[in-house]
């Protein structure tokens, strides 16, 4: 009967308490170490650190000796194709770094006798999870410089250079891009897709969030380059629908005022898409115009007016608009351009309640905040594919810590307002 070598399960977690019970009935080698701890001259750390170390090295060990059918027997022959070859220096990959270790090495036995993989230490030589620990770290502010300073000390432990970093992080970063512009929409039903452009350095990048029927938040895509610019913005669109959002569902789209933006939504989705212009944008580029001390009073106007219905709104905000012309024409200006698209949400009679997330792009600049954290320790920015490789693992670390948008329990009264003859199927069967 084979001897089987495993103290754990292989299939589940990790039985911890097995694995315990296992080393205190076996633990003989660990007493030395409980004097050292009850004396207070070994930390917890080290305790760690040196248990840690003798677990690789057993494993390595149990993983050579189920290849080779037991335990190395000198001078005794064994029914094994497979026979220990001495040790030899080698490294595993943990998740922050790499472990300097002793390896078994094993040979095949016959003529054409040949080096025999030790299945354990196969195993540690993936680079994947310590490229994307290192990438977790950087997003968390430690620059490549810093790296090794919050890597713990331990002895005989492999140094990770900055180059070493930097490939690894790119290797990640560049894995997320792939899986975040690859993403697939076809069971999602969304309600509102907001747009919006975030400046790295001298680089600009497009952001897509899109919002479903039951207020979730989904990262659609990121491109590079202006909200001004059409090419771009519809490639952006094309490429969300290319993967599975559907172009002729109606949907309302929240945007920062950019014609373009509105050309790309006409091109792509067609023309009778609902637009909401940002009411945050409008509003700081009105007074952006005007001195300090008439600011308060125009803001105050300004939100008073967007409360009103439609046509009253729009009124109010011409009259206001013809009191600014005599002083500040600039500012007329700004605030008439684009004025009936700042009242789409008021002439569809969406619920009050959902004004608050569909009046501004408030809901895509605050993923856009996250990742301005991630990111601020970089300060320069080699090329937009860089910019693209930050902003996408950026966004999806962001994206784990998204809610449901305020008011999502009125969304049914939207999605009835924009698709109602699907709406009435729904209800029907």
């Amino acid at each position: 009967m084979k001897k089987t070598y495993h103290t754990i399960r292989k299939q589940g977690k990790t039985n911890e308490q097995q694995l315990a019970s296992f080393l205190v009935n076996n633990g003989q080698g660990l007493l030395p170490m409980v004097d050292l701890i009850e004396q207070c001259q070994m930390a917890c750390d080290e305790l760690i650190d040196v248990t840690g170390r003798a677990a690789i090295q057993a494993v390595l060990q149990l993983s050579a000796m189920e290849a080779a059918g037991g335990p190395p027997q000198q001078g005794k022959r064994r029914s094994s194709n497979v026979v220990f070859y001495g040790r030899q220096a080698g490294q595993v990959m943990l998740s922050d770094r790499k472990l300097e270790v002793e390896r078994p090495r094993l040979r095949s036995k016959g003529p054409r006798s040949q080096e025999v993989e030790v299945p354990a230490y196969a195993a540690m030589q993936n680079p994947t999870p310590m490229g994307a620990r290192m990438l977790d770290i950087l997003l968390h502010g430690v620059s490549t410089r810093s790296y090794k300073q919050v890597i713990p000390a331990m002895a005989e432990t492999a140094g990770v250079s900055r180059s070493a970093v930097s490939r690894a992080a790119i290797e990640a970063s560049e894995a997320e891009v792939e899986a975040l512009l690859g993403r697939r929409f076809d069971e999602l039903k969304l309600l509102v897709i907001y747009i919006d452009g975030l400046i790295f350095g001298d680089y600009t990048m497009i952001g897509a969030v899109g919002v479903d029927s039951e207020g979730h938040k989904h990262v659609l895509g990121i491109r590079e380059g202006a909200t001004e610019n059409s090419t771009v913005v519809t490639e952006l669109l094309e490429g969300i629908v290319s993967r599975g959002v559907d172009a002729k569902r109606k949907m309302l789209f929240v945007i920062d005022g950019s014609k373009a933006l509105r050309a790309a939504i006409n091109a792509v989705f067609g023309s009778q898409q609902p637009v909401q212009r940002c009411r945050a944008h409008k509003l700081r580029n009105v007074l952006d115009y005007l001195p300090k001390d008439d600011k308060p009073q125009v803001k105050s106007l300004l939100r008073a007016a967007w409360k009103l219905d439609a046509d009253k709104g729009i009124a109010r905000i011409k009259k206001l608009a013809a009191w600014l012309d005599q002083k500040y024409p600039q500012a007329a200006a700004s605030l008439l351009e684009g004025l009936e698209e700042c009242f789409t949400i008021n002439r569809l009679d969406i619920p009050p309640a959902l004004h608050r997330c569909l009046a501004t792009t408030n809901i895509i600049e605050s993923p856009h905040a996250g990742v301005r954290i991630q990111t601020r320790r970089v300060t320069h920015w080699q090329n937009g594919r860089m910019v693209l490789r930050w902003m996408a693992s950026a966004f999806l670390r962001t994206e784990k810590r998204f809610k449901r948008i305020m008011g999502h329990r009125d969304l049914w009264a939207l999605e009835a307002i924009l698709n109602p003859t699907a709406t009435a199927n729904q209800k029907a069967a």
